[in-house]
């Protein structure tokens, strides 16, 4: 079924966005406000009608029906027309998916789910301010995970997804260490693996082009790059990407050693605390440097190093001699 889209939708260029939604009716389910948001982000002089900008955007089918991005963009309820169009944000405990502790539906036009979502990540999120030479300015906030990879990823997945794809819509899951972000339909089948990243190619380009309007997207494939690199900046690991089915985008929240260690110092003796603290200061660190740091003998050192490894808390990597440690972070179990 998805070769048979693909195929279509590269011979025919069938596009979901540009599609006619016939069901609905301009009058009573596109209130004024959205298109008065829209003008006005998009910079529309005051005195062209409503109607001339929709003929200009080219939101109208041949048979004058609105299309399908233009109802996405624009419609009070677009949910009521694609039910799966909603983004959903879910907070867990920890690092699994066991305990949710919040559960949210964010709708609207794709413009306010994109505000509804960064406000709900900010809310979530530590965001600190920055309070040094602002003079009148408003304070500058610096969200942990910068807050433009969002902008980036959340406004990426309403342009990119796959909107034929009725049984799922995005979700954006929030764990103690990371954050995914998650949208219908892997890459799109026109761009090669090994162009990922370089090359643009939108499976709905009238949503992405009025994305642009607004301001919100550049034309260049950019975005996954401008993320990368801003991950790397703020001293992040640069995001991870999946493409298997859902198109999903890891970013690696900030980890705070201390509190890590402290949640397993009461499960741990304090030797196998200290040995975990050297580890994580240096990957390279020698058995012989160990019981020096320690104060306890080779066979001692030995043992508790069997320890952490049954526990899964570190591994070696590489010969005794030339490698290194790896210290898993995961959590304690019921800790």
């Amino acid at each position: 079924m998805e070769e048979m889209r693909d195929f279509f939708q590269q011979a025919d260029r069938i596009y979901f966005d540009e599609a006619p939604c016939k069901a609905i009716d301009i009058a009573k389910d596109i209130p004024e406000e959205n298109i008065r948001q829209f003008r006005e982000l998009a910079g529309f002089n005051g005195t062209i009608a409503d109607e001339q900008i929709f003929n200009n955007l080219k939101l109208y089918t041949k048979d004058t029906f609105l299309k399908n991005g233009a109802v996405l963009f624009f419609a009070q309820n677009p949910e009521q027309f694609f039910e799966k169009a909603v983004v959903r944000c879910i907070a867990f405990e920890g690092t699994d998916k066991r305990f949710i502790i919040d559960d949210k539906l964010m709708q609207g036009t794709l413009y306010q789910q994109f505000l509804q979502t960064m406000e709900w990540l900010k809310g979530k999120l530590d965001v600190r301010y920055d309070i040094e030479g602002v003079g009148s300015q408003p304070r500058k906030e610096i969200w942990e995970i910068p807050e433009t990879v969002f902008r980036e990823a959340i406004i990426n997945a309403l342009a990119h997804r796959d909107y034929y794809e009725k049984g799922a819509r995005i979700t954006i899951e929030l764990f103690t260490d990371r954050v995914e972000i998650s949208n219908p339909g892997g890459l799109v089948s026109g761009i090669p693996r090994n162009e990922f990243g370089k090359r643009s190619l939108s499976r709905n380009p009238l949503i992405f082009g009025l994305f642009e309007r607004i301001r919100m997207v550049e034309q260049i494939g950019s975005g996954i790059v401008r993320m990368r690199d801003l991950m790397i900046e703020a001293g992040l690991t640069p995001p991870e990407f999946t493409m298997e089915g859902m198109f999903t985008v890891i970013f690696r929240r900030p980890f705070d050693f201390e509190k890590w260690v402290e949640r397993w110092a009461e499960k741990l003796t304090n030797n196998r605390v200290k040995i975990l603290r050297e580890v994580h200061a240096n990957n390279r660190v020698t058995k012989r440097e160990l019981e020096q740091e320690v104060g306890i003998s080779a066979s001692a050192i030995d043992n508790n190093l069997n320890v952490l490894k049954e526990l899964g808390l570190l591994e070696r990597e590489g010969s005794d001699k030339g490698g290194n440690w790896k210290l898993n972070y995961i959590s304690p179990q019921g800790g």
